[in-house]
């Protein structure tokens, strides 16, 4: 039985190696008859990695590194448990990752909940459950490039930013169930400290216990921080580079349009435009182009705007890629991440559709000043972006704190309580 069980394991092995070299030739191949399409593909991935990405991302990335050296994410921590284990059954610590998941977008929540594993500030199938639901975009591009660049309709983007974070938040409580067998969760884990005592002298005393810990000096602490950072990013700019041209070439040969063809063929027994299909073949790939494609097909308006909230909530492989990249050595699986994008984007379709439909006139009337642009358009547009995300991602930190010292007071005067009847 073990000898056909290694015959079958290493049959798989070969067939894969062949497909894989196989599809690698096809794609060189390929580049070689049209290398104008693969040339302006990977100029338009460079341009959007230099200008975007990399001066959005790149201090987000070394702030996050700063603050777990110096023990203010483990501070953080302490204070949002009451708040993230009940609700999605991970250390406080996920707090952080996501908030700098809803301000920056992808794929820094991978990189924050990547480092937690590396610290042993989670378990793995904590990190999986983390991860699954902290993997968003962040509010400008749903606000500006969506629904002001795109669809030309800025009234949209309360709709299309509300259903995305809260199909997020809704993987997260199906994902609270994720691995329960697996579970290894302690009461004295790292992430917690102790339960006894205030929980502000918990904070502080987890602040100074990772600090000894980490015992690099702030100077070694920053140049660590850039250098692991620049890596990152890099590595993220090949991926957005690589994808592009990837996606140009399946374009090229005709693969999209056969792609195309079989999705039309779901969408007409859902009952949605299949002037649709080709958006969602781009976005299974890429988001920017996905959801253009969405904003600018011959459908109505509301499907039009739940497939483009779907492919925001899927990301495309792209965003996969360079998350698989940077997870992989942690040990965090992508086959849950997988699920859980899938599922995103299935609520956040759904959500959408409910939002322009029966709940259209509540979300007329909210108002979300976190996702509001501010008066600083003189500035240059990667300065523009950092000081909104920085602003985002301090609003949600805030709230979240707010919320979690608001629920640790009631249960501790509940208990108190409890005690207080059970002595009578």
């Amino acid at each position: 039985m073990n000898l056909h069980y290694y015959k079958g394991k290493g049959y798989r092995a070969r067939l894969l190696a062949y497909a894989m070299a196989a599809g690698t030739v096809i794609v060189t191949v390929a580049m070689t008859q049209f290398p104008k399409d693969a040339f302006d593909a990977a100029i338009m991935g460079l341009n959007l990695w230099w200008n975007v990405v990399f001066p959005a991302l790149l201090p987000f990335f070394v702030l996050s590194e700063i603050l777990m050296g110096i023990g203010v994410v483990h501070f953080i921590g302490v204070l949002l448990e009451p708040l993230m284990r009940p609700l999605f059954n991970v250390p406080g610590v996920g707090a952080f990752a996501l908030s700098m998941g809803l301000a920056s977008g992808y794929p820094m929540d991978a990189v924050i909940t990547s480092k937690f594993r590396k610290g042993k500030l989670c378990t793995a199938v904590e990190a999986e459950r983390l991860l699954s639901f902290t993997n968003t975009a962040d509010p400008l591009f749903m606000f500006g490039a969506v629904a002001v660049g795109m669809f030309g309709m800025p009234e949209l983007g309360v709709t299309i930013a509300i259903a995305h974070y809260l199909s997020s938040f809704l993987v997260g409580l199906v994902f609270r169930y994720h691995g329960r067998a697996r579970d290894r969760h302690k009461t004295d884990s790292p992430s917690e400290g102790s339960r006894q005592g205030n929980i502000l002298i918990r904070a502080f005393r987890a602040l100074y216990n990772a600090k000894v810990q980490d015992s690099r000096s702030f100077g070694q602490l920053l140049g660590d921080s850039v250098k692991n950072s620049m890596q990152t990013v890099l590595l993220i700019g090949g991926f957005i580079i690589l994808f592009s041209v990837f996606l140009r070439i399946l374009q090229a040969v005709g693969i999209t349009t056969c792609l195309t063809v079989s999705v039309g063929f779901l969408l007409e027994h859902l009952g949605f435009n299949l002037n649709l299909a080709s958006s969602i073949v781009s976005g299974f790939f890429e988001i920017d182009l996905g959801t253009l494609a969405a904003a600018q097909a011959e459908a109505p308006l509301v499907e039009k705007v739940a497939v483009a909230g779907a492919i925001i909530a899927w990301s495309g492989l792209c965003v996969h890629g360079q998350v698989a990249s940077i997870v992989i050595e942690s040990g965090i699986r992508m086959g849950p991440y997988l699920f859980g994008r899938l599922l995103h984007a299935i609520f956040a379709a759904i959500l959408t559709v409910l939002f322009l439909g029966p709940a259209q006139p509540v979300l007329n009337q909210v108002v979300v000043p976190v996702f509001q642009s501010t008066n600083i358009q003189a500035f240059p547009f990667w300065l523009n972006r950092f000081v909104h995300l920085t602003y985002q991602m301090g609003v949600c930190l805030a709230i979240l704190i707010a919320l979690s010292l608001l629920y640790y007071l009631y249960h501790s005067i509940t208990c108190e309580f409890r005690r207080i009847l059970q002595r009578r």
